[in-house]
Protein backbone atom coordinates (compact mmCIF):
# COMPACT_ATOMS: atom_id res chain seq x y z
CA UNK A 1 0.00 0.00 0.00
CA UNK A 2 2.71 2.40 1.06
CA UNK A 3 4.66 1.53 -2.24
CA UNK A 4 1.11 2.30 -4.67
CA UNK A 5 1.16 5.57 -2.60
CA UNK A 6 4.50 6.21 -3.19
CA UNK A 7 4.76 5.47 -6.99
CA UNK A 8 1.59 7.49 -7.41
CA UNK A 9 3.03 10.51 -5.97
CA UNK A 10 6.21 9.83 -7.81
CA UNK A 11 3.72 10.08 -10.99
CA UNK A 12 2.03 12.95 -9.79
CA UNK A 13 5.40 14.76 -9.27
CA UNK A 14 6.88 13.94 -13.04
CA UNK A 15 3.53 14.64 -14.70
CA UNK A 16 3.44 18.17 -13.13
CA UNK A 17 7.23 18.87 -13.60
CA UNK A 18 6.53 18.14 -17.41
CA UNK A 19 3.23 20.15 -17.37
CA UNK A 20 5.29 23.28 -15.57
CA UNK A 21 8.17 22.98 -18.22
CA UNK A 22 5.92 22.82 -21.24
CA UNK A 23 4.33 26.19 -20.08
CA UNK A 24 5.96 29.10 -21.93
CA UNK A 25 7.50 31.57 -19.79
CA UNK A 26 5.78 34.61 -19.70
CA UNK A 27 8.71 37.45 -21.00
CA UNK A 28 10.11 39.78 -18.82
CA UNK A 29 9.37 43.04 -19.98
CA UNK A 30 13.37 44.81 -19.98
CA UNK A 31 13.68 48.42 -18.06
CA UNK A 32 14.58 51.12 -20.68
CA UNK A 33 16.97 54.11 -19.78
CA UNK A 34 16.70 56.84 -22.66
CA UNK A 35 20.28 59.22 -22.12
CA UNK A 36 19.94 62.43 -24.15
CA UNK A 37 22.66 65.13 -24.33
CA UNK A 38 21.79 68.30 -25.60
CA UNK A 39 23.83 69.16 -29.16
CA UNK A 40 26.47 66.31 -28.44
CA UNK A 41 27.09 65.96 -31.92
CA UNK A 42 28.97 62.25 -33.66
CA UNK A 43 32.55 64.65 -33.99
CA UNK A 44 32.89 64.14 -30.14
CA UNK A 45 33.04 60.43 -29.53
CA UNK A 46 35.65 57.68 -30.19
CA UNK A 47 33.40 55.20 -31.83
CA UNK A 48 32.64 57.80 -35.13
CA UNK A 49 35.99 58.08 -36.03
CA UNK A 50 35.89 62.11 -36.76
CA UNK A 51 39.21 64.18 -36.33
CA UNK A 52 38.88 64.23 -32.58
CA UNK A 53 38.48 60.40 -31.60
CA UNK A 54 42.05 59.98 -31.04
CA UNK A 55 41.11 62.39 -28.03
CA UNK A 56 39.55 59.68 -26.75
CA UNK A 57 36.32 62.45 -25.20
CA UNK A 58 33.69 59.17 -24.44
CA UNK A 59 35.28 56.32 -23.00
CA UNK A 60 32.35 55.24 -20.82
CA UNK A 61 30.47 55.74 -23.75
CA UNK A 62 32.14 54.45 -26.67
CA UNK A 63 32.24 51.05 -24.05
CA UNK A 64 28.17 50.82 -24.33
CA UNK A 65 27.96 51.56 -27.55
CA UNK A 66 30.92 48.81 -28.30
CA UNK A 67 28.36 46.44 -25.93
CA UNK A 68 25.47 47.21 -28.37
CA UNK A 69 24.52 48.47 -31.89
CA UNK A 70 25.86 51.80 -33.34
CA UNK A 71 23.85 53.40 -35.89
CA UNK A 72 26.36 55.11 -38.50
CA UNK A 73 23.28 56.55 -40.55
CA UNK A 74 20.75 58.27 -37.77
CA UNK A 75 19.54 61.68 -38.73
CA UNK A 76 17.37 64.63 -37.07
CA UNK A 77 14.43 65.71 -38.62
CA UNK A 78 14.90 69.11 -38.03
CA UNK A 79 17.65 70.30 -36.03
CA UNK A 80 16.94 72.28 -33.52
CA UNK A 81 16.24 71.47 -29.97
CA UNK A 82 12.38 71.71 -29.30
CA UNK A 83 11.26 70.53 -32.75
CA UNK A 84 13.93 67.29 -32.17
CA UNK A 85 12.63 66.48 -28.56
CA UNK A 86 9.04 66.66 -29.95
CA UNK A 87 9.31 64.18 -32.67
CA UNK A 88 10.99 62.13 -30.28
CA UNK A 89 8.18 62.07 -28.27
CA UNK A 90 5.45 61.76 -30.83
CA UNK A 91 7.22 60.00 -33.58
CA UNK A 92 5.73 62.33 -35.97
CA UNK A 93 7.65 65.09 -38.15
CA UNK A 94 6.98 69.04 -37.50
CA UNK A 95 4.05 69.82 -39.59
CA UNK A 96 1.90 66.46 -37.76
CA UNK A 97 3.11 67.28 -34.12
CA UNK A 98 2.63 71.61 -34.75
CA UNK A 99 5.72 71.66 -33.42
CA UNK A 100 8.13 73.83 -36.09
CA UNK A 101 9.97 76.05 -33.83
CA UNK A 102 11.62 77.09 -30.53
CA UNK A 103 8.46 78.11 -29.31
CA UNK A 104 6.38 75.24 -30.19
CA UNK A 105 4.31 73.08 -27.71
CA UNK A 106 3.43 69.59 -27.38
CA UNK A 107 0.02 69.26 -25.66
CA UNK A 108 0.27 66.26 -22.98
CA UNK A 109 -2.05 64.10 -24.76
CA UNK A 110 0.54 63.97 -28.03
CA UNK A 111 3.49 63.26 -26.07
CA UNK A 112 2.69 59.65 -27.18
CA UNK A 113 5.79 57.66 -26.04
CA UNK A 114 5.32 57.86 -22.37
CA UNK A 115 1.45 57.33 -22.81
CA UNK A 116 2.22 54.42 -24.59
CA UNK A 117 5.05 53.19 -22.08
CA UNK A 118 2.59 54.06 -19.19
CA UNK A 119 -0.24 51.51 -20.99
CA UNK A 120 2.36 48.55 -21.09
CA UNK A 121 2.56 48.53 -17.52
CA UNK A 122 5.71 50.74 -17.18
CA UNK A 123 6.32 53.37 -14.82
CA UNK A 124 7.96 56.66 -16.35
CA UNK A 125 10.18 59.60 -15.73
CA UNK A 126 11.87 62.75 -17.26
CA UNK A 127 14.62 64.34 -15.28
CA UNK A 128 16.69 66.96 -16.79
CA UNK A 129 16.41 68.96 -20.10
CA UNK A 130 12.36 68.62 -21.06
CA UNK A 131 12.35 72.08 -23.59
CA UNK A 132 9.09 71.48 -24.61
CA UNK A 133 6.76 74.46 -22.51
CA UNK A 134 3.51 72.52 -21.43
CA UNK A 135 3.56 69.72 -18.60
CA UNK A 136 5.44 66.77 -18.95
CA UNK A 137 3.13 63.67 -19.27
CA UNK A 138 5.32 61.30 -17.03
CA UNK A 139 4.62 60.01 -13.58
CA UNK A 140 7.44 61.47 -12.36
CA UNK A 141 9.20 64.04 -13.37
CA UNK A 142 12.10 66.88 -12.51
CA UNK A 143 12.70 69.29 -15.60
CA UNK A 144 14.43 72.53 -15.82
CA UNK A 145 11.96 75.53 -15.96
CA UNK A 146 14.10 78.50 -16.11
CA UNK A 147 15.70 80.49 -19.20
CA UNK A 148 13.24 79.65 -21.38
CA UNK A 149 13.14 75.80 -19.61
CA UNK A 150 16.92 75.72 -21.28
CA UNK A 151 18.17 75.88 -17.44
CA UNK A 152 21.47 77.21 -16.39
CA UNK A 153 24.70 75.09 -15.99
CA UNK A 154 25.24 75.90 -12.52
CA UNK A 155 22.92 76.27 -9.46
CA UNK A 156 19.81 75.20 -11.76
CA UNK A 157 16.52 75.80 -11.15
CA UNK A 158 13.46 72.59 -12.05
CA UNK A 159 10.46 71.94 -11.63
CA UNK A 160 8.86 68.54 -10.46
CA UNK A 161 5.73 66.21 -9.85
CA UNK A 162 3.32 68.10 -7.57
CA UNK A 163 4.97 71.04 -8.25
CA UNK A 164 2.77 73.98 -9.93
CA UNK A 165 4.46 73.74 -13.95
CA UNK A 166 3.91 77.21 -15.13
CA UNK A 167 6.82 79.53 -16.67
CA UNK A 168 9.17 81.49 -14.47
CA UNK A 169 7.75 84.57 -15.17
CA UNK A 170 4.03 83.28 -13.29
CA UNK A 171 3.90 84.38 -9.95
CA UNK A 172 2.34 80.65 -9.03
CA UNK A 173 6.17 79.65 -10.04
CA UNK A 174 7.29 76.95 -8.02
CA UNK A 175 10.82 75.69 -9.13
CA UNK A 176 13.29 74.33 -6.41
CA UNK A 177 17.16 75.60 -6.80
CA UNK A 178 19.75 73.06 -6.84
CA UNK A 179 23.19 73.54 -6.18
CA UNK A 180 25.95 72.46 -8.49
CA UNK A 181 26.74 71.59 -12.06
CA UNK A 182 23.96 70.53 -13.94
CA UNK A 183 24.98 67.12 -15.30
CA UNK A 184 25.74 65.93 -11.88
CA UNK A 185 22.12 67.00 -10.92
CA UNK A 186 20.71 65.51 -13.18
CA UNK A 187 22.64 62.46 -12.82
CA UNK A 188 21.87 62.40 -8.92
CA UNK A 189 18.22 63.15 -9.32
CA UNK A 190 17.92 60.00 -11.94
CA UNK A 191 20.15 58.17 -9.28
CA UNK A 192 17.58 58.72 -6.12
CA UNK A 193 14.65 57.93 -8.34
CA UNK A 194 15.94 55.05 -9.49
CA UNK A 195 16.75 54.05 -5.81
CA UNK A 196 14.07 54.92 -3.57
CA UNK A 197 11.05 56.89 -5.55
CA UNK A 198 10.25 54.21 -8.31
CA UNK A 199 7.86 51.51 -7.71
CA UNK A 200 10.29 48.43 -7.80
CA UNK A 201 7.71 45.48 -8.93
CA UNK A 202 7.39 47.51 -12.02
CA UNK A 203 9.24 48.23 -15.00
CA UNK A 204 10.83 51.57 -15.28
CA UNK A 205 11.34 54.17 -18.49
CA UNK A 206 13.71 56.63 -17.09
CA UNK A 207 14.53 59.41 -19.69
CA UNK A 208 18.01 60.96 -18.68
CA UNK A 209 18.57 64.33 -20.37
CA UNK A 210 21.24 66.80 -20.32
CA UNK A 211 21.61 70.03 -20.77
CA UNK A 212 25.32 69.61 -21.58
CA UNK A 213 27.30 70.19 -23.82
CA UNK A 214 25.17 73.04 -25.13
CA UNK A 215 26.61 76.70 -26.19
CA UNK A 216 27.76 78.35 -24.09
CA UNK A 217 30.24 75.32 -22.84
CA UNK A 218 29.91 76.10 -19.02
CA UNK A 219 32.04 73.02 -17.64
CA UNK A 220 32.51 71.88 -14.23
CA UNK A 221 35.74 73.61 -12.57
CA UNK A 222 37.34 70.39 -12.00
CA UNK A 223 37.70 69.79 -15.62
CA UNK A 224 39.09 73.00 -16.09
CA UNK A 225 42.75 71.49 -16.91
CA UNK A 226 41.42 69.12 -19.32
CA UNK A 227 42.79 68.84 -22.61
CA UNK A 228 44.24 72.35 -21.71
CA UNK A 229 47.91 71.22 -23.40
CA UNK A 230 46.74 69.39 -25.94
CA UNK A 231 46.12 70.50 -29.62
CA UNK A 232 42.38 70.07 -31.18
CA UNK A 233 42.87 68.79 -34.63
CA UNK A 234 40.78 71.74 -36.89
CA UNK A 235 38.47 70.66 -40.32
CA UNK A 236 40.45 71.46 -43.39
CA UNK A 237 36.80 73.52 -44.39
CA UNK A 238 37.82 76.04 -41.09
CA UNK A 239 39.79 78.08 -43.52
CA UNK A 240 39.13 76.51 -46.72
CA UNK A 241 35.40 76.10 -47.95
CA UNK A 242 35.90 75.73 -51.57
CA UNK A 243 32.70 75.18 -53.34
CA UNK A 244 30.39 73.99 -50.67
CA UNK A 245 27.41 76.13 -50.37
CA UNK A 246 24.97 78.40 -52.87
CA UNK A 247 23.72 81.89 -53.38
CA UNK A 248 21.47 80.85 -50.53
CA UNK A 249 24.14 80.91 -48.09
CA UNK A 250 26.68 83.16 -49.83
CA UNK A 251 24.80 85.76 -51.99
CA UNK A 252 25.73 86.36 -55.66
CA UNK A 253 28.57 88.19 -54.95
CA UNK A 254 29.79 86.94 -51.71
CA UNK A 255 27.27 89.86 -49.57
CA UNK A 256 25.98 86.73 -47.66
CA UNK A 257 29.35 85.68 -46.14
CA UNK A 258 29.21 88.37 -43.46
CA UNK A 259 25.48 87.38 -41.89
CA UNK A 260 24.82 83.78 -42.60
CA UNK A 261 25.59 81.08 -40.08
CA UNK A 262 27.40 81.13 -37.01
CA UNK A 263 30.80 81.38 -37.32
CA UNK A 264 34.11 80.46 -35.53
CA UNK A 265 36.41 82.78 -37.57
CA UNK A 266 35.79 86.58 -38.06
CA UNK A 267 33.64 86.09 -40.84
CA UNK A 268 30.44 86.48 -39.31
CA UNK A 269 30.39 90.07 -38.17
CA UNK A 270 27.46 89.61 -35.84
CA UNK A 271 27.81 86.13 -34.08
CA UNK A 272 31.05 84.84 -33.89
CA UNK A 273 33.02 82.82 -31.37
CA UNK A 274 35.97 84.93 -30.61
CA UNK A 275 37.27 87.42 -27.62
CA UNK A 276 34.21 88.79 -26.88
CA UNK A 277 32.60 85.53 -26.58
CA UNK A 278 34.78 84.23 -23.47
CA UNK A 279 34.38 88.09 -21.28
CA UNK A 280 31.05 86.60 -21.01
CA UNK A 281 30.47 86.62 -17.20
CA UNK A 282 28.59 83.20 -17.61
CA UNK A 283 31.41 81.56 -18.78
CA UNK A 284 33.58 82.39 -15.64
CA UNK A 285 31.63 80.07 -13.61
CA UNK A 286 33.32 77.45 -14.87
CA UNK A 287 36.83 79.45 -14.67
CA UNK A 288 37.17 82.41 -12.67
CA UNK A 289 40.27 83.23 -13.06
CA UNK A 290 40.05 83.45 -17.39
CA UNK A 291 41.57 86.05 -18.92
CA UNK A 292 40.46 85.54 -23.08
CA UNK A 293 43.18 88.37 -24.58
CA UNK A 294 46.12 86.06 -22.69
CA UNK A 295 44.73 83.25 -25.87
CA UNK A 296 43.17 85.55 -28.37
CA UNK A 297 43.92 89.11 -29.23
CA UNK A 298 43.46 91.77 -32.41
CA UNK A 299 46.97 91.75 -32.66
CA UNK A 300 46.63 88.00 -34.52
CA UNK A 301 46.19 87.45 -38.33
CA UNK A 302 42.80 85.97 -39.71
CA UNK A 303 44.21 82.88 -39.39
CA UNK A 304 45.84 83.02 -36.06
CA UNK A 305 42.63 84.42 -34.12
CA UNK A 306 40.53 81.79 -35.96
CA UNK A 307 42.94 78.59 -34.81
CA UNK A 308 43.17 80.13 -31.02
CA UNK A 309 39.30 80.77 -31.20
CA UNK A 310 38.63 76.91 -32.35
CA UNK A 311 40.99 75.68 -29.71
CA UNK A 312 39.40 77.25 -26.97
CA UNK A 313 35.48 76.75 -28.13
CA UNK A 314 36.42 73.32 -28.80
CA UNK A 315 38.31 72.75 -25.35
CA UNK A 316 35.22 73.93 -23.68
CA UNK A 317 32.80 71.75 -25.46
CA UNK A 318 34.95 68.70 -24.85
CA UNK A 319 34.74 69.38 -21.37
CA UNK A 320 31.44 69.50 -20.91
CA UNK A 321 31.59 66.01 -23.41
CA UNK A 322 33.51 64.58 -20.16
CA UNK A 323 31.51 65.69 -17.85
CA UNK A 324 28.46 63.96 -19.32
CA UNK A 325 30.57 61.06 -19.88
CA UNK A 326 31.56 60.75 -16.14
CA UNK A 327 28.20 61.05 -15.22
CA UNK A 328 27.11 58.14 -17.07
CA UNK A 329 29.51 56.34 -15.73
CA UNK A 330 27.87 56.77 -12.08
CA UNK A 331 24.84 55.52 -13.77
CA UNK A 332 26.44 52.37 -15.22
CA UNK A 333 27.99 52.02 -11.51
CA UNK A 334 24.32 52.30 -10.40
CA UNK A 335 22.83 50.00 -12.50
CA UNK A 336 25.76 46.95 -11.86
CA UNK A 337 25.40 47.26 -8.22
CA UNK A 338 21.28 47.23 -8.31
CA UNK A 339 21.87 44.27 -10.92
CA UNK A 340 19.96 46.41 -12.93
CA UNK A 341 22.40 46.71 -15.76
CA UNK A 342 22.10 44.24 -18.21
CA UNK A 343 18.27 43.67 -17.98
CA UNK A 344 18.18 47.55 -18.70
CA UNK A 345 17.80 48.87 -22.87
CA UNK A 346 20.10 51.41 -22.75
CA UNK A 347 19.65 54.27 -25.36
CA UNK A 348 21.93 57.40 -25.90
CA UNK A 349 21.49 59.38 -28.63
CA UNK A 350 22.09 63.37 -28.51
CA UNK A 351 19.08 65.67 -29.77
CA UNK A 352 20.75 66.83 -33.11
CA UNK A 353 24.21 67.41 -34.34
CA UNK A 354 26.10 70.04 -33.89
CA UNK A 355 28.70 71.86 -35.70
CA UNK A 356 32.46 72.25 -34.76
CA UNK A 357 33.91 74.40 -36.88
CA UNK A 358 33.05 72.47 -40.08
CA UNK A 359 32.54 75.06 -43.15
CA UNK A 360 33.37 77.60 -40.30
CA UNK A 361 30.22 77.21 -38.72
CA UNK A 362 29.27 76.67 -35.27
CA UNK A 363 25.36 75.82 -33.70
CA UNK A 364 23.25 72.89 -35.57
CA UNK A 365 20.15 73.87 -37.93
CA UNK A 366 21.86 72.87 -41.04
CA UNK A 367 20.90 69.95 -43.51
CA UNK A 368 25.15 69.41 -43.48
CA UNK A 369 25.90 66.45 -42.58
CA UNK A 370 27.84 66.98 -38.67
CA UNK A 371 23.86 69.12 -37.93
CA UNK A 372 22.02 66.34 -39.14
CA UNK A 373 23.64 63.12 -37.94
CA UNK A 374 22.82 61.86 -34.58
CA UNK A 375 24.83 59.67 -32.43
CA UNK A 376 22.77 56.69 -31.75
CA UNK A 377 23.34 53.66 -30.00
CA UNK A 378 21.69 50.85 -28.11
CA UNK A 379 22.78 48.48 -25.38
CA UNK A 380 20.33 44.93 -24.51
CA UNK A 381 22.64 42.12 -24.00
CA UNK A 382 19.47 39.68 -24.11
CA UNK A 383 18.23 40.62 -27.36
CA UNK A 384 20.97 42.67 -28.65
CA UNK A 385 24.03 41.10 -30.00
CA UNK A 386 27.27 43.36 -29.09
CA UNK A 387 29.99 44.62 -31.57
CA UNK A 388 27.53 45.12 -34.08
CA UNK A 389 26.81 48.63 -36.30
CA UNK A 390 24.90 49.21 -39.35
CA UNK A 391 24.13 52.31 -41.99
CA UNK A 392 20.53 51.28 -41.79
CA UNK A 393 18.77 54.65 -42.20
CA UNK A 394 16.36 55.99 -39.15
CA UNK A 395 15.58 59.07 -37.85
CA UNK A 396 14.46 60.70 -34.71
CA UNK A 397 10.82 59.58 -35.52
CA UNK A 398 11.85 56.35 -35.59
CA UNK A 399 13.09 56.00 -31.79
CA UNK A 400 9.36 56.15 -30.24
CA UNK A 401 7.58 53.34 -32.18
CA UNK A 402 11.15 51.50 -31.81
CA UNK A 403 11.01 51.50 -27.94
CA UNK A 404 6.97 50.79 -27.76
CA UNK A 405 7.74 47.36 -29.56
CA UNK A 406 10.98 46.40 -27.84
CA UNK A 407 8.74 46.91 -24.57
CA UNK A 408 6.22 44.88 -26.26
CA UNK A 409 3.07 46.71 -27.26
CA UNK A 410 2.32 48.22 -30.70
CA UNK A 411 3.32 51.71 -32.17
CA UNK A 412 -0.55 53.86 -32.24
CA UNK A 413 -1.35 54.74 -35.75
CA UNK A 414 -0.90 58.19 -35.26
CA UNK A 415 2.98 58.01 -34.92
CA UNK A 416 4.86 58.67 -38.64
CA UNK A 417 7.85 56.68 -37.78
CA UNK A 418 8.91 53.40 -37.80
CA UNK A 419 10.17 50.49 -35.71
CA UNK A 420 13.54 49.29 -36.20
CA UNK A 421 13.40 46.65 -33.48
CA UNK A 422 14.24 43.77 -36.37
CA UNK A 423 17.52 45.67 -37.12
CA UNK A 424 18.40 46.29 -33.39
CA UNK A 425 17.78 42.52 -32.84
CA UNK A 426 19.30 41.00 -36.07
CA UNK A 427 21.51 43.84 -37.14
CA UNK A 428 19.78 43.65 -40.86
CA UNK A 429 17.60 45.99 -42.69
CA UNK A 430 13.83 44.09 -43.23
CA UNK A 431 12.77 44.04 -46.75
CA UNK A 432 11.18 47.30 -48.26
CA UNK A 433 13.18 49.57 -45.26
CA UNK A 434 13.42 53.10 -45.82
CA UNK A 435 16.56 54.15 -48.17
CA UNK A 436 15.51 58.16 -47.16
CA UNK A 437 15.00 60.66 -44.69
CA UNK A 438 13.55 63.66 -44.68
CA UNK A 439 14.59 66.99 -43.07
CA UNK A 440 13.13 70.47 -42.28
CA UNK A 441 14.52 73.38 -41.12
CA UNK A 442 11.29 75.92 -40.53
CA UNK A 443 13.06 78.77 -38.85
CA UNK A 444 14.65 82.03 -40.99
CA UNK A 445 17.66 83.70 -40.30
CA UNK A 446 16.82 83.76 -36.60
CA UNK A 447 18.66 84.57 -33.60
CA UNK A 448 21.63 86.11 -35.44
CA UNK A 449 22.32 82.14 -36.15
CA UNK A 450 21.46 83.87 -39.36
CA UNK A 451 20.24 80.18 -41.29
CA UNK A 452 18.25 80.12 -44.22
CA UNK A 453 14.77 77.95 -43.90
CA UNK A 454 15.50 74.71 -46.03
CA UNK A 455 14.29 71.61 -46.85
CA UNK A 456 15.72 68.06 -48.62
CA UNK A 457 16.43 64.79 -48.45
CA UNK A 458 19.20 62.25 -47.58
CA UNK A 459 20.08 58.86 -49.09
CA UNK A 460 22.64 56.39 -48.40
CA UNK A 461 24.61 58.13 -51.39
CA UNK A 462 23.50 61.67 -51.81
CA UNK A 463 21.90 64.71 -50.41
CA UNK A 464 19.86 67.24 -52.08
CA UNK A 465 18.56 70.65 -50.21
CA UNK A 466 16.61 73.71 -51.47
CA UNK A 467 17.15 76.64 -49.81
CA UNK A 468 13.91 78.33 -49.73
CA UNK A 469 14.66 81.21 -47.97
CA UNK A 470 11.44 83.67 -46.41
CA UNK A 471 9.50 85.32 -48.74
CA UNK A 472 7.96 87.94 -46.54
CA UNK A 473 4.37 88.80 -47.61
CA UNK A 474 1.26 91.05 -46.25
CA UNK A 475 -0.22 89.60 -42.80
CA UNK A 476 -3.17 90.38 -44.01
CA UNK A 477 -3.23 87.64 -46.47
CA UNK A 478 -4.12 84.30 -45.59
CA UNK A 479 -1.11 81.99 -44.88
CA UNK A 480 1.05 84.64 -44.35
CA UNK A 481 1.27 84.27 -40.42
CA UNK A 482 4.26 83.37 -38.98
CA UNK A 483 6.17 83.09 -35.25
CA UNK A 484 7.85 86.46 -35.11
CA UNK A 485 10.42 85.10 -32.68
CA UNK A 486 11.94 82.13 -34.21
CA UNK A 487 11.16 83.89 -37.71
CA UNK A 488 12.28 86.83 -37.26
CA UNK A 489 10.09 89.83 -39.30
CA UNK A 490 9.25 91.57 -42.37
CA UNK A 491 12.46 93.84 -41.72
CA UNK A 492 14.71 90.04 -41.89
CA UNK A 493 17.06 90.02 -44.43
CA UNK A 494 15.86 87.98 -47.36
CA UNK A 495 18.09 85.15 -48.81
CA UNK A 496 17.79 83.99 -52.26
CA UNK A 497 16.40 80.64 -52.72
CA UNK A 498 18.78 77.89 -54.44
CA UNK A 499 19.68 74.01 -54.90
CA UNK A 500 22.66 71.99 -53.48
CA UNK A 501 23.51 68.78 -54.23
CA UNK A 502 26.35 66.40 -52.86
CA UNK A 503 27.57 63.16 -53.51
CA UNK A 504 28.29 61.41 -50.19
CA UNK A 505 30.03 58.45 -51.84
CA UNK A 506 32.83 61.27 -53.26
CA UNK A 507 32.83 63.66 -51.07
CA UNK A 508 31.69 63.16 -47.84
CA UNK A 509 32.75 66.40 -46.24
CA UNK A 510 30.31 68.58 -48.70
CA UNK A 511 32.61 70.65 -50.07
CA UNK A 512 31.28 70.32 -53.70
CA UNK A 513 28.19 71.44 -54.22
CA UNK A 514 27.42 69.74 -57.72
CA UNK A 515 23.89 71.01 -58.07
CA UNK A 516 25.31 71.62 -62.15
CA UNK A 517 26.63 69.34 -63.14
CA UNK A 518 25.58 67.72 -65.84
CA UNK A 519 26.64 63.97 -64.79
CA UNK A 520 24.39 64.36 -61.97
CA UNK A 521 21.22 65.41 -64.30
CA UNK A 522 19.17 62.27 -63.87
CA UNK A 523 20.20 61.47 -60.21
CA UNK A 524 19.04 65.11 -59.19
CA UNK A 525 15.91 64.55 -60.71
CA UNK A 526 14.92 61.40 -59.51
CA UNK A 527 16.07 62.91 -55.62
CA UNK A 528 13.68 65.43 -56.52
CA UNK A 529 10.42 62.79 -57.09
CA UNK A 530 11.50 60.52 -54.08
CA UNK A 531 11.43 64.37 -52.31
CA UNK A 532 7.72 65.32 -53.78
CA UNK A 533 6.45 61.86 -52.24
CA UNK A 534 8.10 62.36 -48.95
CA UNK A 535 6.67 65.38 -48.53
CA UNK A 536 3.31 64.06 -49.47
CA UNK A 537 3.43 61.39 -47.22
CA UNK A 538 4.69 62.95 -44.40
CA UNK A 539 2.05 65.99 -44.33
CA UNK A 540 5.13 68.41 -45.04
CA UNK A 541 3.24 70.24 -48.24
CA UNK A 542 3.16 73.92 -48.05
CA UNK A 543 0.47 74.70 -50.42
CA UNK A 544 -2.88 75.12 -47.70
CA UNK A 545 -1.16 76.07 -44.73
CA UNK A 546 2.03 78.22 -46.25
CA UNK A 547 0.85 79.19 -50.23
CA UNK A 548 3.46 81.89 -50.05
CA UNK A 549 6.15 79.74 -49.38
CA UNK A 550 4.85 76.85 -52.26
CA UNK A 551 4.51 79.66 -54.73
CA UNK A 552 8.41 79.92 -54.05
CA UNK A 553 9.02 76.32 -54.42
CA UNK A 554 7.15 76.34 -57.08
CA UNK A 555 9.08 79.19 -58.98
CA UNK A 556 12.53 77.69 -58.46
CA UNK A 557 11.48 74.05 -58.40
CA UNK A 558 13.33 73.61 -61.75
CA UNK A 559 16.05 76.14 -61.44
Amino acid sequence: MINRIFILCFLLAIGTSCSEKAKPETPKQPNIIYIMSDDHTTQGFGIYGSRLASLNPTPTLDKIANEGIIFDNCFVNNSICTPSRAAILSGQHSQANGVLDLEGELPMDHQYLPIEMKKLGYQTAMIGKWHLKLEPNFDYYNVFTKHGQQGSYFDPYMTQTGMHFTEEKDPAYEGKQYKGHSSDIVTDLSIEWLDKKRDKSKPFALFYQFKAPHDDFEYAPRYKDYLEDTFIPEPESLYDNKNNGSIATRGKNGELLSVIGSSVSKRNTIRHKGMRTWNKRSVRNSDPDFDPTTKINDKMTDDEYTSATYQEYLKRYLRCVKGVDDNVARMVEYLKANNLYDNTIIVYTGDQGFMLGEHDYVDKRWMYEEALRMPFFVRYPEKIKAGQRTDAIINNTDFAPTLIEMAGGTPPKEMQGHSFKHILETGQEPEGWQQSTYYRYWMHMAHAHANPAHFGIRTKEYKLIFFYGKYWVDTDKPGAEWNKKSWGNRFTLHTPAAWEFYDLTKDPKEMNNAYKDPAYKDIIANLKEQLVAKRKELNEEDGEKFPHIQKVIDEHWND
